[in-house]
């Protein structure tokens, strides 16, 4: 488990962290969102000892992280840092050898991984030669290849089309089930909303929100239901503690000001009509994003 607490850091007279506090547990994909500047990258790169902070600690399953242990990370910058015009199975298989395996290990883990993310025909191929698409995942197993037990990723859906995505997003689940701790970074909310367990949003240098993708939900979601009927709902705009968002003759969305009046609403419909379905409607990310950050 990777534990910050009141991390803080400043660039000059800029402070760019203040007091961000988290955790990434053992098992779980936890998703890192904000906008850009928000404070992401060099949260990474604190935890993984690239930058130094001015204030806060960072600990691995509850004891400070020592270079020993940042052996045992993973790391994907955003920034591609492939050699060029190494071939990418030599280049994965030389990088895990720096972890410490032997030549006939090194090879084997490298063109596996390789062959896992879709680039089994490409380990002769030099970096330079590939798609930008490929290049990320040979950027993806450079992370991977020495079976860290943290790993932290900056942006690795960036670039991908979306076969590519549910490719890495399977190898990423893959090693979650393996109890490594996942940290990955990501504009896209969609893949963030679908892929994780935790979420953190970070947004001017503190963190907004953290926890579950449940807990988020339920902290910051106003009770809203969609109702489909075979009648008119015109009635429902009447409805006292009903706030109408979305109207369709049949079909509606609503917010209501507690639990008990979106019973009373369905009573009321069933009354005038069939009901096709009557369901509450849980907000996404981008809607959640949107009301921690504003």
């Amino acid at each position: 488990m990777l534990h910050l607490a009141g991390v803080t850091k400043s660039f000059g007279d800029r402070r760019v962290l203040d007091d961000v506090g988290f955790t990434v547990a053992d098992g779980r994909l936890t998703g890192f969102v904000g906008g850009n500047g928000a404070g992401k990258t060099t949260t990474m790169r604190i935890a993984l000892g690239v930058l130094s902070a001015d204030a806060g600690t960072v600990e691995l399953n509850g004891s400070p992280v020592t270079p020993e242990d940042r052996r045992r990370f993973g790391y994907m910058p955003e920034e591609r840092g492939l050699y060029p015009k190494m071939k990418v199975g030599e280049q994965i298989a030389y990088l895990a050898r720096l972890h410490g395996y032997g030549k006939s290990e090194a090879t084997a883990n490298a063109h596996a991984l390789l062959e896992r993310l879709g680039l089994g025909e490409r380990l002769d191929d030099t970096v330079e030669t590939l798609s930008l698409g490929n290049q990320q995942r040979a950027q993806i197993a450079a992370a991977l290849v020495h079976d860290p037990e943290v790993l932290i990723l900056d942006e690795p859906f960036s670039g991908l089309d979306p076969m590519a995505v549910d490719v890495v997003a399977g190898v990423l689940q893959e090693r979650a089930a393996q109890g490594v701790a996942v940290l990955f970074s990501s504009h896209q909310l969609d893949v963030v909303e679908r892929l994780c367990d935790d979420l953190v949003i970070i947004a001017g240098g503190t963190i907004r929100a953290a926890g579950s993708r449940a807990e988020l939900r339920e902290r910051y979601s106003t009770p809203r239901y969609e109702i489909v009927t075979s009648g008119d709902l015109g009635w429902l705009r009447d409805e006292p503690g009903v706030e109408v968002v979305e109207f369709a003759g049949g079909h509606a969305r609503f917010d209501v000001a507690e639990p008990g009046v979106a019973h009373r609403v369905l009573q009321h419909a069933v009354a005038s009509g069939d009901v096709d379905s009557f369901t509450p409607q849980h907000p996404s990310l981008a809607q959640i994003f949107r009301e921690v950050i504003r």
